[in-house]
């Protein structure tokens, strides 16, 4: 992997190339002939500093520090090559206030679509940030430190303080850096040297009074000519905010018939019950004890339960991190270097307390149940399989349902560098090794097997005790419950009895050794030709497990539809794989200072490489530079891009849950026997209950042979750094990329249930009991179809300085999405393409067509201010097209809710009091305080897109920071 130097790098100047340069040149070009085809990759354009534009002599490059930039392994004078990389400084991430990265990060024009953030209450609540360039998923997205890849890629587990800059490049890089790097790739360059002491203590609230957050930092180091040390601990925390908290979330919202309507659960505490008439009624409110009919009244929609309350707009976080850096020169030409760091972090996500529905999670309330005031059957029978009347009910008196995560990271990267005599030749040999463990703890879940023993058959024994089971079949150790009136006392205390916390467990390893060398192997008369070159063994593991054994089988038996309903279950599963790499790239510079061409270079890159459960590929780029004059750069750069299933989608472990989808069969009449199996073609077919169970996994366990996605990416633009001002500078780039045989993960049940019915596809992930209800559905990782996205990226910057009014530094980063198409079914015409620009897409999230972010920074003497602007453009929920399978209103077809542009203004402002060595810094996060547009059903979290928009409001913060 490539490494971005910040030591004093060896200047590019020529030199006879040694018997090395010699063989490595030979085997290039042997390699070259024998390979066949160098195709094309793509490149990037970093954010140009004009105050380093072009060294307008090679006597001025010399003297300047080669080094590498991200998306590229050729050591390079150069800071605007092919490669489109923007560039963020510590500065920036200072005056920005952020804690950690994560906010940071996510406020890029390029990111877009699901990128998970603590705001993400269901599904989330790890505490973890990602980042999704182009919009293309956080899987397609590689994070770097320090050229290396991170075990695990939350990017809040990288300690702020330690950061030197961030380079992102928004383009594909599999042949600089092999799988997952599709979308682009985020490289954080950590210091490495530091003098003294800093401590930086930080405060932030809400103007609710709440989501309050604290920070610690701590950074130490030590430098010397042959030694550089640096240590850094840091600590947060951050409180949850409840939904209940916010008017726009404290009810779930729908919008049905055109009217905007509050809507909630049929589980309620009362229990919503179909009497003999076939009415819903649901229990009185202060009923006690034994219930008769008389203590019922019709269900209303008033009845209904309100669970947004209990859910988080922002879930709890703790997070320490302990970092070390050190480097050591053994001799002028060897030196040795290391990179640690360990994060704890503790989150939790909270939702409402369980809910049952008799029918869908086959249970079965018998008319023999001694507290059963109707004299009715509820719910399905397991042995006969036959459903009776509806049964819901939610255990609010056993509290919320809690996933509380621990998780441990440590990254570890020892090293040796150095050159070859006095050539230009460098050379570097690591090993990267990463270990992440992570512990959910799942409460407020029960014991179904119990459970369904304790509200089954019950009688009055002899010695006045009711008693499970029949008079003739008694049932030992088992408290009857009346399940008819589950907040009274006696119920309360036998359901807690059935209470289970149970834990499961993720460890995922990474090792790998890389061995690379980079320099000069001849001169050409427009100058050197570079190349670097390497080797690369990689080997993932990963396993999950839980400490509850009756949920590991939970394929078989009676209750396996009930997997995460009632009762927590996963699977034990372990896999590992094993990547064999080797790569090149040559910088080959055409023509030097001629008419027309101040400088023309091409750049080729391959890299080979051997998965042991993916077989093998080769992935190779192709990048042009040519500057017709100094001020003006054009680039252009196509590759081949590929992306390995990783260790999660092939070996992630069972686990269940529920989620809301409309049965594709409902009304069946024939026609589509694969997806309606054991479904009457009468058209009588209703489906029960809408909260379907789901298994989530990997595509292992769930028995689906998964393969790789390919797929090309380009980038075409131009840099403009004018000499005649000093200052400005401005790049555009148009990007385009196409995937195959695309990996998704986390499906949603109704794109399940529309391909199976449509297409015929992924049929076998669906499980239908013999009355035709869906018992449950798998929700793999599969291969699903093609992915397009194309667009274009500016940028412009400007700093200049005046006497009078101090220093400024203005700049304007914008993408326009052009198109972002994914057809899940190739060749099917009656599976339509969805179109995602301009609008949400409820699978993979929401692109609007324009982005943007201006930053406007100031200093004068101890003052400094920074102005941030981020613009989200116009978007839109449901289509018109019908055939695009969605509309914003769940009851009329093809209707559009636009959505439109947000603007979020964030100040900040420092002083410095250098008499104390100390800063004191305070800001202003939203400050027009936004409230989230409304998506209502469609919504990721709170009726919004958690994923987009800020969900807490105007927020204020502090910080003080010591140095000695």
């Amino acid at each position: 992997m490539t490494r971005t130097s910040h030591r004093p790098g060896r200047s590019s100047s020529r030199r006879h190339p040694s018997p090395i340069a010699t063989a490595v040149r030979s085997a290039l070009f042997l390699g070259m002939i024998g390979s066949g085809a160098l195709h094309a990759q793509d490149a990037s354009t970093p954010q140009s500093a004009a105050t380093q534009a072009n060294a307008d002599s090679a006597a001025q490059a010399k003297n300047l520090q080669a080094v590498t930039v991200t998306g590229s392994l050729i050591r390079r004078v150069d800071v605007e090559t092919a490669n489109p990389v923007t560039t963020i400084d510590s500065g920036q991430i200072v005056a920005s206030g952020k804690p950690t990265l994560g906010d940071l990060m996510q406020q890029l024009p390029s990111v877009a679509g699901n990128a998970t953030n603590p705001s993400i209450n269901s599904g989330g609540g790890t505490g973890a940030s990602t980042v999704s360039l182009r919009g293309l998923g956080d899987n397609r997205t590689l994070v770097l430190v320090n050229g290396h890849r991170l075990a695990y890629d939350d990017v809040n587990s990288i300690p702020s303080n330690m950061i030197e800059r961030v380079e992102v490049l928004s383009d594909g890089a599999s042949s600089v850096y092999g799988s997952d790097a599709i979308g682009g790739v985020v490289n954080f360059i950590l210091k490495d040297h530091y003098r003294g002491v800093q401590l930086s203590a930080d405060y932030g609230e809400s103007s609710h009074s709440d989501g309050n957050r604290r920070g610690f930092n701590l950074l130490a180091g030590l430098s010397s000519d042959r030694v550089n040390f640096i240590a850094s601990i840091t600590h947060q925390t951050q409180n949850p905010i409840t939904s209940g908290k916010r008017d726009y979330s404290a009810y779930t919202l729908a919008f049905r018939d055109g009217q905007v309507k509050r809507i909630g659960s049929s589980a309620v505490p009362g229990g919503l019950v179909q009497d003999a008439s076939g009415t819903n009624v649901t229990l009185n409110p202060g009923v006690t004890g034994i219930t008769t009919l008389a203590d019922y009244h019709p269900y209303t929609s008033a009845d209904s339960f309100n669970y947004a309350p209990y859910n988080l707009l922002l879930t709890p976080q703790d997070r320490t991190n302990i970092s070390l850096f050190g480097s050591y020169k053994f001799t002028p030409q060897i030196e040795g270097y290391f990179n640690l760091f360990y994060t704890r972090t503790a989150a939790s996500s909270i939702i409402a307390p369980v809910p049952i529905f008799a029918n869908s999670d086959d249970f079965f309330v018998p008319s023999t149940n001694y507290y059963n005031p109707f004299g009715l059957n509820f719910g399905t029978d397991r042995v006969s399989g036959n459903s009776y009347n509806d049964f819901n009910i939610r255990f609010t008196s056993l509290g919320n349902r809690m996933y509380a995560n621990q998780t441990y990271d440590l990254q570890f990267t020892p090293g040796l560098r150095g050159s070859f005599g006095n050539s230009s030749w460098q050379w570097n040999v690591d090993f990267n090794y990463g270990k992440v463990r992570q512990k959910t703890r799942n409460e407020g879940f029960i014991d179904y097997a119990g459970f369904q023993q304790a509200i089954g058959p019950s009688f009055m024994s002899g010695n006045g005790v009711v008693t499970c089971g029949t008079p003739a079949a008694p049932i030992a150790n088992c408290t009857p419950i009346n399940i008819f009136n589950i907040n009274d006392p006696a119920t309360i205390a036998s359901l807690k009895k059935l209470l289970v916390n149970p834990d499961s467990f993720y460890h995922y390893t990474m090792q790998q050794f890389e061995a690379s060398a980079n320099g000069e192997l001849f001169d050409l008369p427009a100058g050197a030709v570079n190349l670097a070159a390497g080797l690369s063994y990689r080997r993932e593991s990963q396993s999950d497990g839980t400490d509850t054994p009756s949920a590991i089988a939970i394929n078989d038996g009676p209750y396996a539809g009930l997997c995460g309903v009632v009762e927590f279950c996963a699977t034990q599963l372990s896999g590992s794989y094993t990547v064999k790499e080797a790569y090149a790239e040559t910088l080959i510079p055409v023509l030097a200072d001629v008419p027309f061409a101040h400088s023309l270079n091409i750049d080729i890159g391959s890299r080979f490489s051997r998965y042991s459960l993916s077989g093998t590929t080769t992935n190779s780029k192709i990048a042009l530079e040519w500057r017709p004059i100094a001020d003006l750069l054009l680039r252009g750069t196509a590759s081949q891009v590929f992306r390995a299933p990783n260790i999660s989608e092939l070996f992630s472990g069972t686990s269940g849950g529920a989620l809301a989808a409309t049965d594709v069969c409902d009304g069946y009449t024939g026609g589509h026997p694969q997806a309606c199996v054991n479904v009457p073609t009468n058209g009588s077919f209703q489906q029960i209950n809408p909260q379907l169970g789901v298994r989530s996994s990997g595509s292992v366990p769930a028995g689906y042979d998964l393969k790789p996605e390919y797929g090309k990416s380009f980038d075409f633009g131009l840099v403009y750094d004018p000499h005649w001002l000093p200052g400005l500078s401005f790049s555009a780039d148009a990007w385009r990329i196409h995937l195959r045989d695309t990996i998704v993960d986390g499906l949603d049940p109704t794109t399940i249930l529309n391909e199976c019915y449509y297409s015929s596809r992924l049929c076998g992930l669906i499980h239908r009991a013999g009355n035709g209800q869906i018992s449950y559905i798998n929700l793999p990782t599969v291969n699903l179809g093609e992915t397009w996205a194309s667009g274009i990226d500016s940028t412009i910057q400007y700093a200049f300085n005046t006497e009078r009014f101090g220093k400024f530094n203005a700049s304007l980063t914008s993408t326009y999405l052009q198109r972002y198409d994914v057809d899940t079914a190739p060749g099917d015409s009656s599976v339509p393409i969805t179109h995602c620009a301009g609008s949400y897409c409820a699978v993979y999230g929401e692109f609007p067509r324009w982005r943007g972010l201006a930053t406007l920074n100031w200093s004068k003497g101890p003052w400094s201010a920074t102005w941030t602007m981020r613009y989200v453009g116009r978007t839109r929920v449901g289509s018109a097209d019908l055939s695009q399978g969605y509309s914003a209103d769940e009851s009329v077809p093809g209707v559009v809710h636009p959505i439109g542009a947000y603007v979020y203004h964030n100040l900040s402002a420092s002083y410095a009091l250098a008499k104390y060595h100390t800063t004191l810094s305070a800001g202003v996060d939203n400050l027009s305080n936004k409230q989230p547009p409304m998506f209502y059903q469609w919504g990721s979290n709170g009726n919004s897109d958690a994923y987009t928009y800020d969900l807490i409001g105007r927020y204020y913060w502090m910080r003080a920071t010591v140095a000695f």
